[in-house]
């Protein structure tokens, strides 16, 4: 079966896309595919089929023996067929990908060995951008439209005309970009953010770094001149999210220690408590360290995402770092915060939010990054979690929240209290 032009493929099955029906059908019967994918044309069939695999090799002339990547077109999926994958290695997939990039993943639980050749404890990930594959559910092993060592394929027509002939599908998509996929591996990147550039494609190296050292590459002497040039209102900020902590706080968590500005106010302001500080860059807790007093002060590397530091804790704080989860992944993050803190204890959360005036909003934020979520979802968020939450103050698309977690043994009752902007 072929498919050719804006109307190729064999019809519209359970997928979205234009092509994806056909597509679908053809893994469904261990077919090999000829496709556009969002750099070069590639050749697919279904990762799970050993003899598919083989044909697919044959026509490229590639050994058994070596890799090839395993192919989602929904990223949902990807990362839930990747269950095992830690939670910075999957916050940096959900910003590099959909896109022009195959990464090298870490593969303890040995998936997809027909895609991992020689090595199974390394596994290659595609997600492509492909609108007319969209809604395709079938993961797909996938390599180039190339006999091995050939050029790439920009146009079908480049395409060997004996893999078309071979294909039990061919898509036509075009002219494509016609430069294969960056290749990254992020097989280290979990647990010290190390990642190398194995073969520079599609992806330019400046995206690699933002979406990869994002947490890394502030430099901690001149953070705070950049902090105070994009926030004018950062040191009043600070001061509000000191003065919600409360007092007399004993032991306190702070999520996103960055150089220590919160934590330095926190300690003044508490002077009997001592500091567990989390932050996912070791160069940030280096200059904390550094203006900290070393005896009431425990600063860990870690991402948030993490199991958090053992409680409990009187107090729990954080100051423009949860903005850079999505809107789960705060949900989740506030469920975990109430379990650390102690009966009665209280979660100041200081951050940049989405206003209900959106022209308010002012705060430079990084695309892909930053994931700002509107101050009435988080305050209902806080209050399903079992906190009694209240603005204490806002500006602009800033707001500083305070949390409490009702002592055992009082009654509560769910409710968020705004002070007005």
């Amino acid at each position: 079966m072929s498919g050719s032009g804006a109307g190729g493929g064999t019809g519209i099955g359970i997928g979205s896309g234009l092509w994806a029906g056909g597509f679908e059908r053809c893994m469904g019967v261990g077919g090999v595919a000829v496709f556009p994918a969002d750099t070069v044309y590639g050749l697919a069939c279904d990762v799970q089929n050993r003899v598919a695999v083989e044909r697919l090799y044959v026509l490229k002339g590639r050994r058994l023996d070596k890799p090839s990547a395993v192919m989602f077109f929904d990223l949902e999926l990807a990362l839930a067929a990747l269950a095992e994958l830690g939670p910075r290695t999957r916050a940096a997939l959900e910003r590099l990908l959909p896109g022009a990039v195959t990464v090298l993943l870490p593969n303890p639980a040995g998936r997809f060995p027909l895609a991992c050749g020689a090595d199974p404890s390394t596994l290659g990930l595609r997600v492509p951008r492909v609108p007319g594959l969209e809604g395709v559910r079938w993961p797909v092993l996938q390599s180039s439209a190339n006999r091995t060592g050939g050029p790439d394929a920009r146009r079908l027509d480049d395409v060997p005309a004996a893999i078309r002939r071979a294909a039990e599908l061919v898509i036509d998509g075009g002219e494509l970009p016609g430069t294969p996929s960056t290749v990254v591996d992020l097989r280290g990147y979990e647990d010290g953010g190390g990642w190398t550039i194995v073969r520079a494609g599609g992806l330019p190296v400046s995206d690699l770094k933002g979406a990869l050292e994002w947490q890394f590459h502030f430099d901690p002497s001149s953070y705070m001149e950049m902090i105070r040039s994009e926030i004018p209102v950062y040191d009043a900020f600070q001061d509000q999210l000191a003065q919600a902590s409360g007092s007399a706080a004993r032991r306190v968590l702070e999520l996103g220690t960055g150089t220590g500005e919160t934590a330095a106010r926190l300690l003044e302001r508490h002077p009997e408590a001592v500091l567990v500080g989390v932050d996912a860059s070791a160069t940030m807790l280096a200059a904390a360290a550094a203006r900290l007093p070393a005896a009431r002060v425990d600063l860990r590397v870690g991402a948030i995402e993490e199991p958090l530091p053992e409680g409990p804790f009187d107090l729990v704080a954080s100051a423009l770092c949860v903005h850079h989860l999505r809107d789960a992944e705060k949900r989740e993050l506030f469920s975990r915060v109430r379990r650390a803190l102690a009966s009665g204890g209280r979660f100041v959360l200081a951050d940049v939010i989405v206003p209900a005036d959106r022209a308010k909003a002012s705060t430079p934020l990084s695309p892909g990054f930053d994931h700002p979520s509107p101050l009435d979802d988080q305050l209902r968020w806080l209050a399903e979690t079992g906190f009694q939450a209240r603005v204490t103050w806002q500006h602009g698309d800033l707001a500083v929240v305070a949390a409490h977690a009702p002592a055992v043994g009082l009654p509560w009752t769910p409710r968020t209290r705004r002070r007005p902007g």
